[in-house]
């Protein structure tokens, strides 16, 4: 059997990364000096920015965190 806590860490990191990727900001801005451009959409080669790669990152490791708490708190009931 898997343990909980590894479990609720894997749930917790995809639930985040989805969640991430559902959210992800979908303005880019290009600031230089004197110029400031705003690019809305899906970025024509597909990829994401590094914004939005941040973004999702950081909502996967809070998702990861939390997965792993509720995996210590289950573990401690049995």
């Amino acid at each position: 059997m898997m343990n909980i806590k590894v479990l609720g860490l894997v749930l917790g990191l995809l639930a985040g990364g989805i969640t991430g990727w559902l959210t992800r900001p979908q303005v880019a801005e290009i600031r230089l000096p004197g110029l400031n451009i705003e690019l809305q959409g899906e970025s024509p080669s597909g990829g994401l920015t590094s914004e939005q790669g941040r973004h999702i990152g950081l909502a996967a490791v809070v998702g990861a965190i939390i997965g792993l708490g509720v995996g210590f708190v289950a573990d401690r009931r049995r």
